[in-house]
């Protein structure tokens, strides 16, 4: 079967910046005496903003420490840099060139909120490969419920299961095969599980080793030119 859109998560697929907000939250915690673990972040990677608040908020405990918490991790996350915070991870803008060549329309369905979605891209470059965006606010139940996908294919006039979506995470994974997505897994802070590897048509180390595979996927006679 060949496809004719393609959905991208946002944060740890096309961005570089689960590692960072982790990171951040994990520093300022200790800071506050709490000692959050990776492994306690991991819960929340690929879940919509509210419920990783709350998982988080839960973890560390007490509100006033966390809403300290929070405070500050905000606060670093928007301190201004010389660089973009979160950069496009490797292969994502040939990736994102070739489609745009090949007219393949592309969209987003991320956890984070529509107008998040649109400042990080925009601060890449990356916001004008997309013809449509769904954004974790826009639904009532985050990933791994399939709605942001569903409204993703709407938005762009296509069926979902005319789609190659591509994700980092299991949850992510979980919500693009619901909608009936052809899943392709790109790992980013940890490897998926044997469940999300079965129901995946790829497993990529890259974004880079995507592009080989877009003749086949779109029915292209070879990739564009980067």
């Amino acid at each position: 079967m060949t496809f004719s859109a393609a959905i991208f998560d946002m944060d740890g697929l096309l961005i570089d910046s689960e590692r960072t907000i982790m990171n951040t939250w994990i520093d300022i915690a200790g800071t506050h005496g709490v000692a959050l673990s990776v492994a306690d972040y991991l819960q929340i990677v690929g879940r919509s903003f509210a419920e990783g608040q709350t998982i988080l908020a839960r973890i560390i405990g007490d509100a006033d420490t966390f809403d300290s918490v929070r405070t500050r991790v905000r606060e670093r996350l928007a301190a201004p840099e010389p660089h973009p915070k979160f950069p496009l991870k490797p292969g994502a803008h040939a990736l994102l060139s070739a489609l745009a060549q090949a007219g393949i329309p592309c969209a987003v369905a991320s956890s984070s909120a529509r107008d998040v979605i649109r400042a990080r891209l925009d601060a890449v470059g990356a916001l004008p490969f997309f013809h449509a965006i769904a954004g974790g606010d826009e639904v009532t139940r985050g990933k791994p419920d399939p709605a942001v996908y569903r409204l993703a294919a709407e938005r762009l006039g296509v069926a979902a299961h005319a789609c190659v979506a591509f994700e980092d995470s299991d949850f992510g994974a979980q919500a693009a095969a619901g909608a009936g997505a052809a899943v392709v897994t790109v790992p980013d802070l940890k490897a998926p599980t044997p469940e999300i590897v079965a129901l995946s048509l790829h497993v990529l180390a890259s974004l880079d080793d995507a592009l080989a595979l877009m003749p086949a996927w779109f029915g292209l006679h070879n990739v564009p030119h980067r």
